[in-house]
Formats: structure tokens, C-alpha cells, sequence
């Protein structure tokens, strides 16, 4: 119970760091986004531009075998990038898709992923469920007892 409790914390140190990075290029983060039912992304990031990135933090190999559903991220992004620490075996990371090296701290964008540019309706759908999801985290942060 302890390695999953430990995996889980050092991807959300992971997630930390990226978002600190982003911010550094205008992304505004939110960090365990759901798209949609069944899917949870890491981290989504909305660039000053309207772009959206999925970022998925993998802390281990282990981490990345058990992670099968993140194909299914990309059509909810315009690009798709893995966060990993400097111990990470990279040989099990796809090269069609962006990398990101992280820790706790900061990160940097080692590949950027490929480009893939979301249809109208989806990139509506997908700004206001992250506009919508961050006011209400914001507003349960102002308001506990709501």
C-alpha cells in the first residue's frame, strides 16, 4: 500500500513542477481534469493562445505499464506530453509524442509533442468544462462548508 500511496504522491510533486513551468509560459493549469466520464488527465494546460495540452506524470516504470487508457487523452488535446523525473527509463516512452523533465520544482520541455489541432465544437466544449471545473474548485476553496 505504501509504493502506491508514494507513486501517486511523487506524480502529483511531478504534476507540481510542470504546472510551475507552464505558468512561466502564460498556460494556465488544472491538474486532475476530467475530460469527460471515465478519463482523468494529470494535468491540462490552456495556453494564452487557446491551446490545450494534456500532460500525463509517470513517476516509474510500473506506473506507465498500468497507464492503458492515455490514447484516449489525445483527442481532447492539440498536443499530448509524458512528465517524468531524470530516473525514468525513456526507451518506454512513445517518440510521437512530447516529453516533459520534471521534479518537484520545474520542469522542461526536453520534445515537444506533435501537433494535432482540436475540431471547433471540442476546443469550445473542452475552454469551458476547464473554465467551469477551475471556478468551482476555486469557489469549494472559498467556501468549504458549500
Amino acid at each position: 500500500m505504501t509504493d502506491i500511496f508514494e507513486r501517486s504522491q511523487q506524480g502529483q510533486l511531478l504534476a507540481r513542477g510542470v504546472c510551475r513551468h507552464l505558468r512561466s509560459y502564460d498556460f494556465a493549469t488544472v491538474e486532475e481534469f476530467v475530460p469527460e466520464r471515465g478519463k482523468r488527465v494529470d494535468v491540462m494546460a490552456l495556453g494564452p493562445k487557446g491551446e490545450i495540452w494534456v500532460i500525463e506524470c509517470k513517476s516509474s516504470r510500473e506506473d506507465f505499464r498500468a497507464d492503458q487508457k492515455w490514447e484516449g487523452y489525445l483527442e481532447w488535446c492539440d498536443r499530448f506530453f509524458w512528465a517524468v523525473d531524470e530516473a525514468f527509463p525513456l526507451e518506454l516512452l512513445p517518440d510521437d509524442t512530447g516529453l516533459i523533465m520534471a521534479d518537484a520544482y520545474g520542469a522542461q520541455v526536453v520534445r515537444m509533442g506533435p501537433e494535432s489541432k482540436l475540431a471547433a465544437a471540442r476546443r469550445k466544449k473542452v475552454t469551458l468544462k476547464f473554465a467551469r471545473d477551475v471556478a468551482r474548485r476555486h469557489h469549494r476553496l472559498r467556501d468549504p462548508k458549500l
